[in-house]
């Protein structure tokens, strides 16, 4: 039984993380044929946008330094505008253009401390890093999305300021990107800082047609957070298949919102999305079972009877 809410949207697109933030903080490494299949169950379960690995230094996260041999396994699977791949910085493009990449995303940050945490830079240099590889991925006909990190709070810097927020993102879209996917990384956020930020970025030019939004877990608020910034006109909304997640530069980073767990919001509301629910549920058991322990999402749990 549906029941709508007024002026909802038709349909959300969903854009799934997991493969990539899901298993990014995983302590042992998941074997590159076990990664493959989690991309297929997920293209399988109807997930048009599938956001597969990145071109990162191994040394940096030795969870994602199997990029190449995992889209060599994916083949055509793996190509196309909905199988965005992270670049860190030129090199990183350079290694997913020559796998034939055709959808990239740029990682930044509200905060200086994260920043240089994350990318050994200030925030101003990470953008001028950046710049060379928006220009250099749009020239090649990619799209590019840029997300933008500790959006709500920072483990070392507490509360951010909006209008911080704002200004690292409108720095990044300022690059030409078409994306922005604002991160709560540590989970913090609650419906009224959403929706004041949203508010900040259309003040600022980028409206919600522009806008994803990219909630983890920590306190609970990762759902509640998403259907606030749907109500308020995004329509993107990253997820992460089981619920999988975390950041290997902020330990309270806990996992992202749980796919089933927001189809199941958005099959409650009449709002197409395009997943087939037990088909997700099917594939988080299947991951949760390579992985050793039960997947986080409370709809996995319920409907696979954990």
């Amino acid at each position: 039984m549906t029941e709508p809410l007024p002026d909802q949207p038709d349909r959300v697109t969903i854009y799934e993380v997991g493969p990539r933030d899901g298993l990014q903080n995983e302590k042992s490494v998941v074997p590159t044929q076990v990664k493959a299949e989690f991309v297929r169950r997920l293209l399988a379960a109807g997930l048009e946008t599938v956001e597969l690995t990145s071109f990162v230094p191994q040394k940096w996260v030795p969870q994602l330094g199997d990029a190449e041999e995992l889209m060599d396994l994916l083949g055509e699977e793996g190509l196309g505008q909905r199988r965005p791949v992270l670049v860190p910085n030129e090199r990183g493009l350079d290694r997913a253009l020559e796998r034939g990449v055709t959808s990239v995303a740029i990682f930044g940050s509200a905060t200086e401390t994260f920043a240089r945490k994350n990318l050994n830079r200030s925030v101003e240099e990470s953008v001028q890093m950046f710049a060379p590889v928006v220009k250099r991925a749009l020239d090649a006909g990619a799209w590019v999305r840029a997300y933008v990190s500790m959006c709500f709070g920072d483990p070392w810097e507490g509360p951010v300021p909006v209008e911080q927020v704002v200004d690292a993102c409108s720095r990044l879209m300022d690059l030409g990107c078409d994306q922005l996917s604002i991160g709560d990384t540590i989970g913090v956020g609650t419906p009224g800082h959403v929706h004041r930020l949203l508010d900040a970025l259309g003040d600022a030019g980028i409206g919600p047609e522009q806008t994803a939004v990219h909630f983890h877990d920590t306190y609970g608020q990762a759902l509640a957070n998403t259907m606030t910034a749907i109500g308020d006109g995004v329509r993107v909304v990253d997820a992460s298949t089981g619920g999988l997640g975390g950041c290997p530069y902020a330990r309270s980073a806990t996992g992202n919102l749980a796919t089933e767990d927001l189809v199941w919001a958005l099959d409650g509301l009449g709002i197409e999305h395009g997943a087939d629910l037990d088909a997700l549920v099917r594939t988080s058991t299947w991951m949760a079972e390579q992985l050793g322990r039960p997947a986080p999402s409370r709809v996995v749990k319920a409907l696979a009877g954990d």
